[in-house]
C-alpha cells in the first residue's frame, strides 16, 4: 500500500480490535488504523508515529513513542503481555456481586506500585449492601495501607462525583474482575451513549461484531479513562521475584528494619515483617497474597 504524501504525525491510541486500531490525530480527528509489522504492539494510551495510506480512509502506524510505563501482565507462556501504557492512575473495581477476589484486587495495586503512578480502590454496588451484607473488611485494610477507597453505586450514581474529583485530569484505567459495573461507570462518568462500550448497533440492533479490546475515552471534566476487558485472574509482569515486595509498600517498609538486607520475608530470621504481621501491623491476608505472588513470579521466572 503506498503512503500519502503527508508527513508523519504523532497520534493517540483510543481503541484496539486486535490488529487494528483507532487513533486521535493531532487535529482531533479519529481515524482508523492498520500497524506497520508484525512486531508492532500498540495499546490504548500509547502515543504513536502515523501517516496516511494514499487512496484510503486508514492510516498507518509505523512505531510506538517511548512510553513513560506500561501495565503488563505475562501471557500463557510467560511472556511479557502489554495491557495500557503512560497512565497517572490506576482505579481497582471490586463489587459484590460478582464475589470479590482481594487477591487480584492486591495484584493490581502492586502493578500500580511497580509501574510508579497512584491507585485507588472503588468498591461498586454499595446500594446493594444491606444490613445483612455487611462492607467487606479488605476495605480497610486499603485504607490502612493508605489507597484511597471510595464507594460508589454506577447504578444509582452514589458518590460518583468523588470519582470524577479523584480521576480529573488523570490517564486513568478501570481494572478488575468481570461483572463489577466497570463499563457502567464509565458510562456515567462520559454522560455520552455514543462512546459506550459494546454498543448495540442501530442497524441490526445487536451488539458489534468486532470485539473492542479496551477504548480510552476523554474526560468533561478533564483526563481520560481506559476501559480494560474483566478478568478472573490478573497477575503484573515482575522482572524478578526480588522485586514483588515492592508492590506492596506496607511489607517493604517494614522490611527495612529486617536483620539481612535481602530477607525473603517468608522464613528467615529477624525478619521485621513477620514480626509485624505477629502484631497485626500487617493484613494477613495482603501478607499471603504477597507470599503468591512471589511464588508465582519465582515459577514464571525460572
Amino acid at each position: 500500500c503506498k503512503m500519502g504524501t503527508v508527513d508523519k504525525q504523532e497520534a493517540l491510541v483510543v481503541t484496539t480490535y486486535g490488529r487494528r486500531v483507532d487513533v486521535r490525530l493531532q487535529s482531533g480527528e479519529r481515524v482508523a488504523a492498520r500497524i506497520k509489522g508484525r512486531k508492532l504492539k500498540p495499546v490504548c494510551g500509547d502515543r504513536v508515529t502515523a501517516q496516511p495510506i494514499a487512496g484510503e480512509p486508514d492510516w498507518l502506524i509505523t512505531d510506538i513513542l517511548p512510553r513513560s510505563n506500561a501495565l503488563t501482565r505475562p501471557d500463557a507462556r510467560g511472556r511479557t503481555e502489554v495491557l495500557a501504557a503512560n497512565l497517572t492512575l490506576v482505579v481497582v473495581v471490586a463489587a459484590d456481586p460478582p464475589t470479590p477476589d482481594w487477591f487480584v484486587v492486591d495484584r493490581y495495586l502492586s502493578a500500580a506500585e511497580l509501574m510508579g503512578v497512584k491507585a485507588a480502590v472503588l468498591f461498586n454496588k454499595i446500594d446493594r449492601l444491606t444490613d445483612a451484607r455487611v462492607e467487606p473488611p479488605a476495605l480497610a485494610e486499603f485504607e490502612k495501607v493508605g489507597y484511597p477507597v471510595l464507594r460508589c453505586s454506577a447504578a444509582t450514581g452514589q458518590s460518583m462525583a468523588d470519582l470524577q474529583r479523584l480521576i480529573a485530569g488523570e490517564t486513568t484505567i478501570l481494572v478488575g474482575q468481570s461483572g463489577v459495573g466497570k463499563s457502567s461507570l464509565i458510562n456515567r462518568l462520559t454522560d455520552n451513549p455514543a462512546l459506550r462500550i459494546g454498543a448495540v448497533s442501530a442497524k441490526s440492533g445487536e451488539g458489534r461484531h468486532t470485539t473492542v479490546n479496551s477504548a480510552l475515552l476523554e474526560l468533561p471534566s478533564g483526563g481520560a479513562v481506559i476501559d480494560s476487558p474483566g478478568v478472573r485472574d490478573f497477575a503484573p509482569a515482575v522482572e524478578s521475584a526480588q522485586r514483588v515486595v515492592a508492590g506492596f509498600p506496607e511489607i517493604e517498609e517494614a522490611g527495612r528494619a529486617c536483620r539481612y538486607a535481602n530477607c525473603r520475608h517468608l522464613k528467615e530470621p529477624g525478619c521485621a515483617v513477620k514480626a509485624a504481621l505477629d502484631e497485626g501491623a500487617i493484613s494477613s491476608r495482603r501478607y499471603e497474597s504477597y507470599k503468591r505472588l512471589k511464588r508465582l513470579t519465582e515459577k514464571l521466572n525460572a
